[in-house]
């Protein structure tokens, strides 16, 4: 068997994490989930079962200093104000992840009777909803993702510096894709904008896309990325592309991809109750594995 060059695009909460600790957070998830996929005795380590991974840090390009981008100055935080754009996204956001009866009963929450919470009103109606829909799902992560993958959206010359950034990490060698979270969308847009696996570009090898615990299937975020008949197209015919998904995770919306793309194959998992959004909850799964090592069937 053919050992994989795996590329993986972190997500959201990465700021404080090193270059080393990050990969090797991936590379023990991955290598747990190819353990379970071949059996406990695979030595992952010397197997060529196991793929080789790189995990570029591009939330190292927003450690303030004299040539990069401030965290203060781009990527919110709970403590940073909304702006009036950034709640109007969420707000339609999170109402994509209600139903009419759901919204009905934001619509009549009263804000001021819930204390101090440093929101604005119309996304404490809408967390309030949804933690009534879901309890313990971690609505306020969901939050921070929606605010991150907004600034991704609204900031280009951010957005294209992260593409460049992870697009320094492919090569001719890499095969599999890996996008996490907001990972998932800068993966995709590196697919879909042909900067990866397009024409004399890097990865040409690309054979294999999977999105874990994607937002991509809120329709906002589809708006948000210029596509607002709702239809995701698809990567160069010669990708398989896999979603796996929980659907307990809130920030996929609780469904897959298939009824936005038609190429992708949706897989369900389960990740437990406590944080079922986490990358290595995803990386350690079979399907993630199977992708991973080219041995879907």
């Amino acid at each position: 068997m053919e050992r994989q060059h795996v590329l993986g695009v972190h997500g959201i909460g990465q700021g404080k994490t090193s270059q080393r600790e990050l990969t090797k957070s991936w590379r023990d998830a991955l290598d747990r989930g190819v353990e379970r996929l071949h059996g406990r005795a695979t030595d992952t380590k010397n197997s060529m079962l196991a793929p080789t991974l790189r995990v570029p840090h591009w939330s190292s390009l927003l450690v303030e200093s004299s040539d990069r981008l401030s965290t203060r100055d781009v990527l919110p935080d709970d403590a940073t104000p909304f702006t009036a754009d950034e709640e109007d996204f969420v707000v339609q956001a999170l109402d994509d992840l209600l139903d009419p009866a759901e919204r009905a009963y934001a619509a009549q929450v009263d804000p001021t009777t819930l204390g101090v919470i440093k929101l604005p009103a119309r996304i404490i109606q809408r967390t309030v909803a949804l933690d009534r829909k879901k309890p313990d799902s971690l609505v306020s992560k969901v939050i921070r993702v929606l605010r991150e993958v907004h600034t991704y959206l609204t900031h280009p010359d951010l957005a294209s510096q992260v593409r460049k950034h992870v697009l320094q990490a492919a090569d001719q060698h890499t095969t599999v894709l890996i996008g996490h979270s907001l990972g998932s969308v800068i993966a995709y847009d590196l697919l879909r904008r042909e900067e990866l696996a397009g024409p004399h570009t890097a990865g040409t090898a690309v054979h294999t896309f999977v999105t874990c615990g994607s937002p991509l299937a809120i329709p906002t975020v589809q708006r948000g990325m210029g596509l607002p008949d709702g239809r995701l197209p698809a990567p160069a015919p010669h990708i398989r592309w896999i979603n796996v998904f929980d659907p307990g995770d809130l920030v996929t919306g609780g469904a897959g991809l298939a009824p936005a793309a038609d190429t992708v194959t949706d897989v369900k998992v389960a990740n437990g109750l406590r944080d079922p959004h986490a990358a290595t909850k995803y990386l350690r799964t079979i399907p993630v594995a199977r992708a991973a090592t080219a041995t879907w069937s």
